[in-house]
């Protein structure tokens, strides 16, 4: 599922935002030159970030188990990638 078809749905739900002038003015001039809504691109930059944030997240969540790492040189050398 893409971002057009998430945005589409008919059960969402509404959210103020404020916005300092620039970044309203620019918002504005995007959705005035691409035809597309404001409010797509503030979906857009919310769905990238909590899609960005959720990785970072479980990244660190990962990192911070008491479990051996290996390094990318040793999994190159197991798999015979070594360059």
């Amino acid at each position: 599922m893409n971002m057009h078809d998430i945005f589409k749905r008919t059960n969402r739900k509404m959210l103020a935002v404020t916005l300092d002038p620039k970044m309203e003015q620019e918002l504005e001039q995007l959705a005035t030159t691409t035809g597309h809504s404001k409010g797509f691109y503030v979906h857009e930059a919310l769905f990238e970030y909590l899609d960005t944030r959720t990785d970072y997240l479980l990244a660190l969540a990962t990192m911070e188990q008491e479990e051996p790492r290996t390094s990318l040189a040793d999994v190159r050398r197991e798999l015979g990638l070594e360059r």
